[in-house]
């Protein structure tokens, strides 16, 4: 493929002129974009003060303490019930009544207790005996004398449960003791049958139904608790992954800026070696699994299981894996030998940008400072997102067993027992239904939670798009320097991020709202896709997954296009439309260069990217699984233990993504500043290129020719 370029097409504008007194990034620059920064300033004090609102309303203990039938929290410190931090249902079969679905509380009481009860046991037979009265009064309301009163008048009066059955403590709730005996048949401890303490029998089947409705989320908070339980067990170790992966990148980068076209050949030989590894280990469990009991089972059979290590044991796991591993090989590979003669034009754009990330070494250290904005950003979103959503009041409703025309209305416990209610309906209570709310600040809570996420996806984009401005303004520093290092500032880092801050956090603030309403837009079109995937309207389905896959595609197109606007931002210190149309036109103007040329670097750093991770994901893989017998006694014994190793992985992206990141920003900003290079100079002695001349050789020897300004 020729890469000459043709006479640029005059509706992208006209090619830049040569201008002597060019020199880079200008100085002599005003704000721009002043709109955007007021709106961005203004709507940052919204922000906060949604926080304060979130914050003065909220309380989080709703999350982490379960609740009785009064609103009050079980287990909660420095209350009565500090050390009663276990829910008791008077009558679990009520949850799995319909309504639980709907309003997420079971309609029976619920008191907290110190401990489950451990035997079945009826109020009836506890009548009969001192010492089971005794155990039996500490499952029935404060106050209840179980001595004087008969069952019949406190089973109307609903003071106590009818009857006890074994339970266990899980996610601070008393649940059944469920177990199954050979052939699936359920029990309650060990009993199958249950006497309901109102003369009727209860099959334990029921009680799995029942207990599993009591808690919507049980089996996701099972596996979570020992997700947690692994990090707990693990988290020294997980550091200690991530540090060997920092460390295995600021090596790589190191190598890069002196070695970086024996870096890049290694880097694509041990990239094909790791995942062809990977196909091989894939196979030999695939191959070792071959007449084992049970490992033909298929995906689909097993179902959803909370133990991942499951599906590990069957060979379709293996075989998908490998299929995978197999497909990315292959591309790479033939990727590979398609460009394999614009890959030494792209090293020589890497050995370009080393030279430049080797002149701006506090460069490497700023993706620091961008973790650690995002980390402030998403902190502060999850906790306003945590008080908002805990910042509702106590609602009470009227629950009965009998037909009753105050049915689920609202009602007051302080005045319920001397309503009208009381008297009409004998059997109801007037208990703890859900938190809500009827002022003007829960009518809007909303709002005020919709605002928080798209004020949350507009910092993140902001802090972004600072990072970029800031590497972009000290990087062409570096290309536009007639002496290099000579006349690079003392500090293009810290010079960039000022200029960026102080003149163009308007244009910054307005290229991320943009990109932010898409996001936004997007995350609403997953929501609405959730909630259809039980429809039956296969068009509505098809029209919202090609607007899934237009917003996808208009997300990427805008982060390409914000990307090298703020590029030109830095340099000519331009609005953020005008910096945007000139980047779009420059790009334009050398299509081919773009395509083949840029689009390779970021191939090449991306494979890099891929080694680190696999390096670091294999070595993990092996300690993690005990696999590594010199080892094999630090190794902590674990739920998953593919925990640890995927957060080692995604831990090991991020890194080598930051220190990458850099590197690609570079790249792409001596990329723009090439191109400009092309179209300002002819290259006599009056007019020199910028670019070195190594690439110049290398670009002529692939029949590429600078074109001449006339």
């Amino acid at each position: 493929m020729e890469l000459e370029e043709k006479n640029p097409d005059p509706k992208y504008g006209e090619s830049r002129k040569f201008d002597p007194n060019f020199r880079g990034p200008i100085h002599n620059r005003g704000c721009t974009d002043v709109f955007c920064c007021i709106l961005f300033v203004l709507a940052m004090f919204g922000y906060f003060a949604v926080g304060i609102l979130a914050w003065s309303q909220g309380d989080p203990r709703k999350v982490i303490y379960p609740t009785d039938s009064r609103g009050q929290f079980c287990g909660q410190e420095g209350t009565p019930l500090a050390k009663k931090p276990l829910l008791f249902y008077f009558n679990i079969l009520k949850c799995a009544s319909p309504l639980v679905l709907l309003e997420f509380q079971c309609p029976t009481t619920q008191l907290c207790i110190e401990s489950c009860p451990n035997r079945h046991l009826t109020l009836l037979k506890a009548k009969t005996n001192k010492e089971d009265r005794e155990y039996y009064r500490q499952f029935c309301k404060e106050g209840v004398d179980i001595n004087i009163l008969t069952v019949p008048e406190i089973l109307r009066d609903g003071l106590c449960p009818a009857m006890l059955m074994p339970s266990k403590p899980f996610t601070r709730r008393c649940l059944p003791a469920l177990g199954t005996r050979k052939g699936g048949v359920v029990m309650v401890g060990n009993e199958t049958v249950l006497d309901d303490g109102e003369g009727k029998q209860i099959n334990a089947t029921n009680v799995l139904e029942a207990s599993k409705k009591s808690n919507l989320v049980v089996e996701a908070r099972q596996v979570a608790m020992r997700i947690f339980e692994d990090y707990t067990q693990s988290w020294h170790w997980i550091l200690l992954g991530l540090v060997i992966a920092m460390v295995v990148s600021l090596i790589f980068i190191v190598l890069l800026r002196f070695l970086a076209g024996v870096m890049i050949w290694v880097m694509i030989f041990l990239v094909i070696v790791v995942i062809g590894y990977g196909i091989f280990h894939c196979f030999m469990e695939f191959k070792s699994l071959k007449g084992e009991p049970g490992s033909d089972v298929t995906i689909r059979d097993l179902g959803l299981q909370t133990d991942f290590s499951v599906y590990l044991q069957i060979r379709q796991t293996w075989l998908a894996f490998m299929i995978i591993l197999a497909i990315v090989e292959v591309i790479i590979i033939l990727l590979l030998i398609f460009l394999r003669k614009r890959i030494l034009i792209a090293i020589a754009l890497i050995k370009e940008a080393s030279r430049a990330v080797g002149h701006v070494m506090s460069a490497l250290f700023y993706p620091l400072l961008t973790f650690a904005l995002l980390a402030v950003v998403i902190a502060y979103w999850a906790i306003t997102a945590v008080f908002l959503s805990t910042s509702n009041d106590q609602v009470y409703k009227v629950f009965n067993n009998s037909e009753c025309e105050f049915s689920r209305d609202t009602c007051d416990p302080k005045t319920f027992n001397t309503s009208n209610v009381s008297a009409q309906c004998p059997d109801a209570e007037c208990m703890f239904a859900f938190y809500g709310g009827e002022t003007l600040y829960h009518k809007y809570l909303i709002v005020l939670q919709f605002y928080n996420v798209f004020l949350f996806f507009w910092c993140a984009n902001f802090v972004t798009a600072l990072g970029q401005v800031t590497l972009a303004g000290a990087f062409a520093s570096y290309y536009w320097a007639f002496k290099k290092p000579g006349d690079i500032p003392a500090f293009p880092i810290f010079s960039s991020l000022g200029r960026a801050l102080r003149y163009h956090t308007g244009s910054l603030a307005f290229g991320s709202l943009i990109l932010s309403i898409v996001q936004v837009i997007r995350v609403i079109l997953e929501y609405l896709d959730h909630k259809l995937k039980g429809a039956q309207n296969k068009f509505a389905k098809f029209m919202l997954k090609c607007m899934k896959c237009c917003f996808w595609c208009l997300e990427k197109c805008i982060k390409f296009l914000n990307r090298n606007a703020y590029i030109m931002i830095a340099i000519y210190g331009k609005s953020f439309c005008t910096s945007a149309r000139d980047a779009f036109f420059l790009l334009m103007r050398n299509i081919i260069r773009v395509a083949v040329l840029d689009k390779v670097t970021d191939f090449l750093l991306f494979l890099g990217k891929l080694l680190i991770v696999g390096i670091v994901g294999i070595f993990s893989f092996f300690f993690f699984s005990g696999r590594i017998r010199a080892v094999e006694q630090a190794t902590p014994s674990l739920n998953y233990y593919w925990v640890p190793i995927m957060t080692v992985v995604v831990g090991s992206y991020l890194i080598a993504h930051g220190f990458f990141s850099v590197y690609a920003m570079c790249v792409d900003t001596l990329f723009l500043c090439f191109l400009e290079d092309l179209e300002r100079n002819d290259g006599t002695a009056e007019r020199p290129y910028f670019m070195s001349q190594s690439l110049l050789n290398l670009l002529k020897k692939s029949n590429e020719q600078p074109k001449s300004v006339d």
